[in-house]
């Protein structure tokens, strides 16, 4: 039982992230006294979600999050055989893709079309079997993690090596006389004492903070960090010397066109630069007798790029904290300290603050000191080394907060915990690739009649869970490096990329502080969801073109090009059924239905995840010309649609394990959002 109880605590939502079952704007602290897994739905967060939102006048928890309340008597039967037949599915799933992966060894044969992509496996390390490294994104991370583990180690203790050797220790003043005459514990929590103690842990921890990051971009990306030391000052100026009026619209100009700046001009090779310069000698000619003096030493001085020479590549997690501290600045003039779009707190109650103990939301919208806005907290900030790759992210304010005051949600047990559960997933990552060799079938694009529909349609769906385990291994290993050092960031991947039904909710789940970052940046200044005084179906459809704009930005964001603009023009129009269903089949109407709404829910639900399937598989996958191959492979024959049918049967049943994991997730007061 101990073993099981320890099992259950190391994949609780609480061990994942606190945000998952404290309200965001309930005080860690405030909650951790009593049963943090019951939040009060009244206190609920009142900010905008990344969603078309229909808002009607229930104000339960439950009611909102979930799809139907379904009765007693289908746990005792329906819901079994559900259970029954996702237990037998999985299994049999994971053979047939282990089945078209089957190498050519001593005992067995190899599948037909092994010799097409067997040049993109590599050595590997399990049963003898090779391993599918041809993602090139996931093998930079996958040869670099006994180097990242050791810099996991290195970063924390050179920082308590730096705290040890040049402790800031706050100034003493001569106390009143009134507290000359208190007790110690009582001085030490005193609002003078404790500001001054903030203060200097600030200053502590970013004099860290910002001689680490210039060290860590140096040794990242050699010369090719003053580029980027020179974009963060241009930036920090756009932000500190324009007119107020004028920073929010320059800094968006400054940051969308970094981003094309910096991906179609190539990072500014320094050789090119010269090129630029001495247009005599715009390319570099073998024949040439006199090369120029400048391009000849722009290209000696590209030879020092670092560890990591495309920076440009890098720089796009950046660019979101260079828009996160301009605006953040720029709002810390409003007396409420958030977007002027934001519903906040009364002035009066903000003063009431206790500053040692504030709520997740308080901590964001809640500025900085105008003096803490400086170059260096702003570099420090930006180049924040354990998030500096690839997020999570965290808002300027949101730092500054957590480096005056340490986050409660951060405890060693629960940073063990999460550190084992990336363990786990690294494993199984490993295991996937060498057993399933979905990546290289697919990139090697062989001749789709071979293989079966349900071949197929597998290939593609294991293809989408590497891509989803890729990018959660970076995000959590980064997360946990950011735990230890004393950072809580928001965990990006919320649940398992099989147990998501709806579009809408996904993306609040997927990328979680992109999610975040947008919310509060892009799609509330917009004009979010509308609120609750909209009506008729043009006001609900008013959110979704506010969602194009935000997915063009975010396939912008990604990359530059047509296959990802493709990805996020798929995503929002894939978006409108479920706003639409939403409207013309409101829950409320079908109260005394609830069976039938919970079918009618687990029919559109199919056809949501085959959509998502669709819209991933173009943009981050086999592109639009693979994702045609797959489906005419499917449905191009009789027992391809007799095989569609039973698949949509499989997913409905599967639609109905997930509303009841969320179900049980709303009896114990967990409103997920996803």
């Amino acid at each position: 039982m101990a073993c099981f109880a320890q099992l259950r605590r190391l994949y609780s939502l609480d061990t994942l992230d606190t945000r998952f079952t404290t309200s965001s704007s309930t005080p860690f602290r405030g909650v951790s006294s009593t049963n943090r897994d019951l939040p009060d739905p009244a206190k609920e967060d009142s900010s905008q979600e990344l969603t078309p939102r229909v808002y009607n006048k229930e104000h339960n928890a439950v009611a909102r999050d979930t799809v139907t309340s379904a009765p007693k008597g289908w746990r005792k039967l329906e819901l079994p055989a559900y259970y029954a037949i996702v237990s037998c599915a999985v299994p049999l799933m994971i053979k047939v893709t282990y089945d078209v992966s089957k190498v050519l060894m001593v005992c067995t044969e190899s599948h037909p079309s092994y010799p097409v992509y067997s040049h993109l496996l590599s050595e590997g390390w399990m049963a003898g079997r090779k391993v599918d490294n041809s993602d090139l994104q996931y093998a930079g991370f996958r040869g670099n993690v006994p180097y990242l583990l050791l810099l996991l180690v290195l970063h924390p203790s050179l920082r308590r090596m730096y705290d040890y050797f040049f402790s800031s220790e706050p100034p003493r003043t001569s106390p009143p006389s009134s507290q000359a005459q208190a007790s110690p514990a009582d001085r030490a929590s005193s609002p003078i004492d404790s500001a001054a103690a903030a203060d200097a842990r600030l200053e502590q921890r970013v004099s860290f903070d910002f001689r680490f990051a210039i060290f860590f971009i140096c040794a990242l990306h050699g010369i090719s960090a003053l580029k980027i030391m020179l974009i963060l000052y241009i930036n920090y100026k756009l932000a500190t010397r324009l007119p107020r009026s004028q920073v929010p619209v320059a800094t968006w100009v400054f940051s969308i066109g970094m981003l094309f700046a910096n991906e179609l001009c190539g990072g500014y090779r320094l050789r090119d630069l010269g090129a630029l310069i001495s247009p005599a000698q715009a390319s570099l000619d073998k024949s040439a007798s006199s090369p120029r003096l400048l391009v000849n030493l722009g290209a000696w001085l590209d030879g020092f790029g670092g560890l990591m020479p495309r920076w440009e590549v890098f720089f796009k997690m950046t660019v979101l904290r260079l828009i996160s501290f301009n605006l953040d600045y720029h709002w810390s003039f409003n007396l409420r300290g958030g977007s002027p779009v934001e519903v906040t707190a009364d002035i009066h109650k903000k003063k009431q603050l206790d500053p040692t103990n504030l709520s997740e939301r308080d901590r964001l919208i809640t500025p900085a000191k105008p003096h803490e806005y400086s170059f260096r907290n702003y570099v420090a900030y930006t180049l924040y080394s354990p998030l500096y790759l690839a997020g999570p992210i965290v808002t300027f304010n949101d730092y500054v907060s957590q480096l005056r005051y340490p986050a409660a949600s951060i405890t060693n047990s629960r940073t063990i915990l999460y550190g084992v559960r990336f363990i786990l997933c690294l494993l199984c990552m490993e295991i996937m690739l060498h057993f399933l060799y979905a990546v290289a079938i697919c990139k090697a694009k062989p001749a789709w009649e071979t293989y079966t529909p349900f071949q197929l349609s597998m290939l593609g769906y294991f293809n989408l869970h590497i891509i989803w385990l890729k990018l959660l291994l970076p995000w959590r290993f980064f997360r946990l490096w950011a735990l230890i050092d004393g950072i809580d960031p928001p965990e990006n991947m919320v649940r398992c990329m099989s147990d998501n039904y709806s579009a809408l909710a996904f993306w609040r789940g997927w990328h979680r502080s992109f999610n975040r970052w947008i919310i509060r940046y892009i799609y509330v200044p917009l004009g979010g969801s509308g609120g609750p005084g909209g009506s008729g179906l043009l006001s609900k459809l008013r959110p979704v073109g506010n969602f194009l704009i935000v997915f063009t930005f975010v396939a912008m964001w990604h990359d530059i090009n047509l296959r990802l603009l493709m990805w996020g023009w798929l995503v929002s129009l894939f978006v409108l059924p479920e706003v639409i269903a939403g409207f013309l089949f409101p829950r409320r109407k079908w109260e005394n239905h609830k069976d039938a709404y919970r079918i009618l829910c687990g029919v559109g639900a199919v056809g949501n995840i085959l959509m998502m399937m669709a819209a991933n598989l173009v943009g981050f996958a086999v592109g639009f010309d693979g994702l045609k191959g797959l489906v005419q492979g499917i449905v191009g024959s009789y027992s391809g649609l007799v095989f569609l049918a039973t698949a949509c049967f499989t997913l409905y049943v599967g639609v109905q394990v997930m509303f009841e994991i969320r179900e049980d997730e709303a009896r114990q007061g967990i409103r997920m959002k996803c």
